[in-house]
């Protein structure tokens, strides 16, 4: 029977964000046929290299989002949020559930709920409650109701605190693809603050071991659907 496609939406702070965490995994369903869409809630743009405006920092980095999902044959969301200044209420919340409607994502990405940083934090409420308000159809918006059933937290060196793997995919098939959209990102490269590319790469291997296949990326799910039900041991 033939595999049905699925459409994987993606949503980070900030422009790079899920590209780097999460792109081995949406680099390889790119390649199974399936849809891609990255939703970055702020372009990143207080990252910017030295001497560059931040407006022109934050356009390089919208193209740089729309690079790779034009890679990936898929599609990229920037908010107008400011970087380092995104807001957790209803009207930012509404906003992520309206694209969550229009999208209709089977699987939803995003950051785990601790971090250094703010906006990642801010962002795995924010998905949260609109995942909600997607799928209640009381809320009546643009779009009809959607429910998207699953939800993982990407593995990031800067939401490290208390994050633990449980769910590890292999990334091999789509690995070369990441490499080569994720290098469109400036700060993945020519960043001197810390070494995204390598890191990444080296930790997909890491897992990779230990899951005892190629690469992997690895996620973390939301607590309640913790669960492992089987008929016998």
């Amino acid at each position: 029977m033939k595999e049905q496609k699925i459409t994987i939406l993606a949503i980070g702070g900030h422009v790079g964000d899920m590209e780097l965490t999460a792109g081995g995994i949406l680099s390889t369903h790119a390649l199974k046929g399936d849809n891609i869409v990255t939703l970055a809630l702020t372009a990143g743009e207080k990252g910017a290299p030295e001497n560059m405006d931040l407006a022109d920092y934050r356009s390089q980095k919208v193209r740089e989002a729309e690079t790779f999902a034009k890679m990936l044959g898929g599609r990229a969301i920037v908010f107008d949020y400011p970087d380092g200044e995104l807001p957790d209420n209803e009207q930012v919340q509404f906003e992520v559930c309206d694209v969550i409607r229009e999208v209709k994502p089977n699987v939803i990405i995003t950051h785990f709920k601790n971090s250094m940083h703010k906006d990642h934090m801010t962002t795995n409420k924010i998905v949260n409650n609109a995942r909600f308000y997607a799928g209640n159809k009381f809320f009546v918006r643009k779009n009809p109701s959607f429910f998207a059933s699953k939800l993982y937290f990407a593995e990031n060196w800067e939401d490290a605190v208390d994050f633990k793997p449980y769910v590890y995919v292999d990334i091999s098939m789509g690995f070369e693809l990441w490499q080569k959209a994720v290098a469109s990102h400036w700060f993945v490269t020519g960043s001197k603050s810390f070494p995204y590319l390598e890191y990444y790469t080296h930790l997909s291997r890491v897992r990779g071991i230990e899951a005892h296949i190629g690469r992997a990326e690895c996620f973390s799910v939301p607590e309640e659907t913790m669960k492992l039900i089987k008929d016998t041991l």
